[in-house]
């Protein structure tokens, strides 16, 4: 089924590694123009470097710190340069800081707040300056299954990916009179470097919790992203699509 992504500006935080890079593989595979962010520069263009050989589009890096406002409006006015617009933000870039409440401080704290609700939060006002101008423009926030269902000693993460779920509801109402879709993702445990230095005996029992008795990889995320980005997910807003083996039910 042709998804009607070819050309498609499509900016990716975070999309050097883990379920960002599988997200941006699945774009460019579809022919969109891909702009990856990362930490590092060099990373972020040796990525889209790579990402231009191998599937023959148009892909740009960019070094980001999402929790700063000025390094967002930064990597957006540098997209608008080059491209002109954006059609679809995928707001993936994020981190953990795991510990239990009493041995928690206050960056332990704001660090994991400032990355992925503030950060997710500036890289959308300054997408949206433009979307609004098109009345145009898919927006897919990367919120965690542990933001529905909490979880102990993440208390810091839980609360950012719970607020970026609310975040996305909130926009979705104030941007769909711009024909703007604002929805977001939860996903579960996936193999990624993050999920890979788990103890055996951890990952045993996250299998046995999850319904499908099995972890997910990025391809899940990526197919979710692909339907949200495309006109097939035009009359969807506001939602949040559990992509989790059954663990949210």
């Amino acid at each position: 089924m042709d998804l009607a992504l070819k050309d498609k500006v499509v900016l990716i935080t975070g999309g050097s590694r883990g379920i960002g890079y599988a997200v941006a593989r699945a774009f460019a595979s579809e022919g969109s123009k891909v702009i990856i962010t990362s930490t590092k520069k060099e990373v972020a263009e040796s990525v889209a470097k790579s990402l231009s050989d191998e599937f023959s589009i148009d892909a740009l890096g960019l070094e980001q710190n999402v929790a700063s406002s000025e390094s967002s409006k930064n990597v957006v006015d540098s997209v608008i340069e080059k491209y002109s617009c954006i059609d679809v933000l995928v707001n993936n870039a994020g981190i953990t800081n795991d510990m239990l409440v009493m041995q928690m401080t206050d960056n332990d704290w704001s660090s994991v707040i400032d990355t992925n609700l503030s950060g997710s939060f500036y890289i959308i006002r300054e997408c949206t300056k433009y979307m609004l101008k098109r009345r145009s423009g898919k927006i897919i926030n990367m919120s965690s299954v542990v933001g529905k269902n909490g979880n102990a000693a993440q208390v810091n993460y839980a609360a950012s990916k719970a607020g970026v779920i609310g975040m996305t509801k909130a926009m979705a109402k104030e941007f769909a009179g711009r024909n703007i879709n604002v929805n977001a993702i939860a996903p579960g445990f996936i193999e990624t470097d993050m999920t890979g230095v788990l103890p055996e005996n951890v990952r045993t029992k996250i299998k046995e919790a999850t319904p499908l008795k099995r972890f997910g990889d990025g391809k899940n995320v990526a197919d979710a992203t692909l339907f949200l980005a495309s006109h097939l997910s035009d009359y969807i807003t506001g939602e949040v699509i559990a992509v989790d083996g059954g663990m949210s039910i």
